[in-house]
């Protein structure tokens, strides 16, 4: 499921990045990369704060459609 459908207080685990090779790129340097534990923060509107590799990130909400994740 994309990580732009869980809600706040959720937990998952990313299974994998989609997007162009730029996009997956970006996302892999910020820490979403395969089996990384995350926290959602806050989502709002799509828009999210997550909790990963003890950093916490803003994301848009089409950045979130791009990263698959299962829930934990």
């Amino acid at each position: 499921m994309p990580l732009a459908v869980l809600r706040s207080g959720d937990k998952a685990v990313v299974r994998r990045v989609g997007g162009n090779p730029e996009t997956k790129s970006h996302l892999a340097d910020l820490g979403f990369v395969n089996d990384t534990e995350l926290a959602v923060v806050q989502a709002q509107n799509g828009n999210m704060i997550v909790n990963i590799r003890d950093s916490r990130l803003a994301i848009t909400k089409e950045m979130a459609a791009k990263i698959m994740v299962d829930a934990i």
